[in-house]
């Protein structure tokens, strides 16, 4: 037996390959274990900040809606306030119709009233001319009349007897037909067409049968004649014939007419 036996060593005991083994297993395992809890520990901490990304989309999906429910409130004001627009416009439009018409009626009466007094006026007239024509109708056709349109017209005429017949003649030593009748008309301040086929439309038709002193007489058609004169009195009118007879007093049985007018 050595001398050192009973001497303990001052070496450590060696530890068995399996204690190291069984060792380093739990150090792995805590090492494992810690290395799950890191790992998971930022995964929990992690969930609210989730929910606080989320919060903006919410906010941004309101934010929406209340701007689509504001722009839907805008969109009926303006429609209210165009149909409040449109409505006025339709009133005042309405009233000014109703003014025009009311003005309209009252020119349109105001006319009305015109015409029938100037119609008035005009058959008070006419029926002048008509006593007029028939005292000249009874009286002898020699003795012209003293006054009135039919008388300066009558009185022109046979002032006129024994000129000279010129085409397109109008006074006042030669005439032509129209010419005279125009001229004579002049007197009683009517204005008649200047030749013949115009001055046969010139007034209101009259029956040959009827005539008064002072109807202008037509040879032709009316519209188209081809000779007028002035009827006065006795079945004689007076007219510028032709170049061979001149301004001259006929019967209308020698040459009767195609038809009358009434222009006094």
């Amino acid at each position: 037996m050595s001398h050192t036996a009973h001497i303990p060593s001052h070496r450590k005991p060696r530890r068995s390959a399996s204690k190291i083994a069984l060792r380093a297993g739990v150090a792995g395992g805590v090492l494992s274990t810690l290395a799950v809890a890191g790992a998971s520990g930022p995964a929990f901490a992690a969930e609210p900040v989730t929910e606080t990304i989320e919060m903006p989309t919410i906010t941004a999906d309101l934010s929406t809606q209340v701007a689509q429910s504001a722009d839907a409130t805008q969109q009926a004001a303006n429609s209210y306030a165009l149909q409040a627009e449109q409505d006025l416009a339709v009133a005042k439009a309405a009233k000014q119709a109703k003014a025009d018409q009311a003005l309209a009626e009252k020119k349109a009466e105001a006319k009305k009233k015109a015409e029938a007094e100037a119609k008035r006026k005009a058959e008070e007239a006419r029926a002048s001319r008509s006593a007029e024509r028939t005292t000249l109708s009874t009286a002898s056709h020699v003795a012209a009349p003293a006054s009135g349109s039919v008388a300066s017209v009558i009185a022109f005429l046979k002032a006129q007897v024994g000129d000279a017949y010129v085409m397109g003649g109008t006074g006042p030593n030669s005439w032509d037909c129209s010419g005279l009748t125009q001229a004579a008309f002049a007197q009683a301040g009517v204005s008649l067409p200047r030749v013949s086929q115009d001055q046969s439309t010139a007034g209101t038709p009259v029956s040959l049968d009827n005539l008064q002193v002072g109807d202008l007489l037509y040879w032709g058609a009316a519209g188209s004649a081809y000779h007028v004169g002035v009827y006065i009195g006795n079945g004689q009118y007076l007219d510028a014939a032709n170049p061979s007879k001149g301004v001259v007093i006929q019967d209308l049985s020698g040459y009767p007419a195609s038809g009358a007018v009434r222009v006094l």
